[in-house]
């Protein structure tokens, strides 16, 4: 850490800390502490005053920004500069959208129109009556398109998809029970076309094929990876293999290839606007300093309560069915890309970085684990995410009632009510931040997921770390394989764990 870095840590951490009450009661907050971005499919409304951010914190946050080299980091990932300093990679997801070095951008939409011509030409019957696909990846590869068909396919899919991320059996047997193999195409997604779970699935994918009468199982194939050539030698037609660049790191690549089964679910139409809606999300971000950048001042909050109030989570709430897998796909994304201990420089950290994401899906989180975020001992900043829209036909109370408990919490948190009953005090002074948007489309959907890639990156700048490697991931898969190949031994637990299991 470096003495201006550390001197701005040190001014952040001496400022007072009125609470919520005090804050409310000094002026406007609603006017200081909240946004509207106009984007494509509709506005988002953001909402932070009822966090503890106040003037003095946010011009100390913005000094951190600055001594940090936010402005210049920023500049440096649009314009394709190796960020990723431990790969030695840039990181160019935002050119998937059009947006940042221009050779990238016309690369990725050089890519994207090879994935849209097999896209159309699988909806216009080209290659056979197509009616189901099976969707294998893991991580990224997984999570991505997995929470973005679950949200923009309620009303029905062009294409059924299923995507299996899991090694264990039952999650493929059950995307085969729920599927025609006559009618059914495989997507292999993988970055490097070797990953274990996903390869070992893929192949008994094929195996289902082949046993249930398809006479040739790998013309049923589509290969989404940046090593196009193992994909091929894996057995994959060259016509259907859609690479995507080796820049695009695999919890940002739902905008590449990756993306095949969004588009085949809803329509090549619909991913574009996917796509426009995260690119307006980009140029906000790209194009907006200080606090009217939303992703940073987002970032400015985490890190308040992470570095200042020694939070260790982050709760996420959607109160939308279709954006139930929000906060799984957050949880990789923030804690796969922030979850280090070290410097970009290589030097341990000096503090938190990032928390533990979690959380679920509104009213149902309500009964379970909202009573500790209530009067529980851990403070935990939690996040609201609501449409204005219904996504259903149904009578408004439903609408209604879930829009007015998802207000209903923020307000409780944030109030709390005192009691002689101490059992039933709620102590208040619980932050929390709403992000409401008019409705849920490809659109918002592809801006909110931009937002939070880019409140992550720019949480990564001020804590001084590469949020753009995953290192931590390598060493349970590399071990896993040692037990497969019987070549390692481990401790009495695991020796014993493993005897009892019969592996070895």
């Amino acid at each position: 850490m470096t003495d201006s870095t550390s001197q701005a840590w040190a001014a952040l951490k001496a400022l007072d800390k009125p609470t919520l009450a005090q804050l409310f009661a000094a002026g406007d907050r609603l006017a200081a502490y909240s946004a509207r971005l106009d984007l494509p499919g509709g506005t988002i409304r953001f909402d932070w005053s009822k966090t503890h951010l106040d003037a003095a914190h946010v011009a100390a946050f913005q000094k951190l920004a600055e001594v940090t080299g936010f402005s210049a980091k920023r500049a440096a990932m649009f314009d394709g500069e190796h960020i990723n300093v431990t790969e030695d990679r840039a990181v160019e997801h935002t050119a998937q959208r059009g947006v940042g070095n221009e050779a990238s951008v016309e690369e990725a939409q050089a890519l994207h129109l090879r994935m849209k011509a097999l896209v159309e030409a699988i909806h216009q019957g080209v290659l056979g009556e197509v009616k189901h696909l099976i969707h294998i990846g893991i991580g990224g590869s997984a999570l991505g398109p997995a929470l973005a068909i679950d949200a923009l396919t309620r009303d029905g899919a062009i294409v059924d998809v299923h995507v299996v991320s899991n090694i264990d059996g039952l999650a493929l047997e059950a995307a085969f029970r729920s599927c025609d193999p006559a009618t059914t195409m495989i997507a292999v997604a993988s970055k490097t076309f070797t990953t274990t779970e996903t390869m070992t699935n893929a192949l008994s994918a094929l195996d289902w094929l082949k046993t249930n009468g398809v006479a040739d199982p790998y013309g049923r194939v589509v290969a989404l990876t940046a090593y196009p050539d193992k994909a091929v030698e894996w057995g994959v037609d060259e016509t259907r293999v859609l690479p995507f660049s080796e820049s695009v790191g695999g919890r940002y690549s739902l905008w590449s290839s990756i993306g095949f089964p969004i588009a085949l679910a809803v329509g090549w139409d619909e991913f574009a606007e996917f796509l426009g809606g995260a690119a307006a999300m980009d140029r906000h971000f790209r194009d907006t300093d200080g606090m009217a950048n939303v992703p940073l001042r987002a970032a400015f909050a985490d890190l308040y309560y992470t570095h200042l109030r020694s939070c260790q989570t982050r709760a996420v709430f959607a109160y939308d069915e279709r954006l139930r897998l929000l906060p799984s796909y957050l949880q990789q994304l923030e804690m796969e890309s922030n979850g280090k201990s070290v410097k970009a420089d290589g030097k341990p950290v000096d503090g938190p970085t990032a928390p533990i994401t979690w959380g679920g899906v509104g009213t149902d989180a309500q009964h379970a684990v909202f009573q500790l975020l209530h009067q529980g001992t851990n403070l935990v900043p939690v996040d609201f995410i609501a449409a204005i829209q219904p996504g259903d036909d149904l009578s408004p109370d439903h609408h209604r009632n879930l829009l007015a408990n998802c207000f209903a919490q923020g307000a409780a948190l944030m109030a709390g009510k005192e009691s002689k009953d101490m059992a039933r005090a709620y102590p208040g002074n619980r932050p929390s931040a709403t992000m409401l948007c008019d409705e849920i489309n490809p659109a918002t959907l592809g801006a909110l997921i931009a937002f939070h890639e880019h409140r992550t990156f720019a949480n990564g700048v001020m804590l001084e770390i590469n949020s753009f490697d995953q290192f931590g991931v390598e060493l349970g898969k590399e071990i896993a394989k040692s037990i497969v190949a019987g070549t390692a031994s481990f401790d009495p637990s695991t020796e014993a764990l493993l005897a009892e299991a019969g592996i070895k």
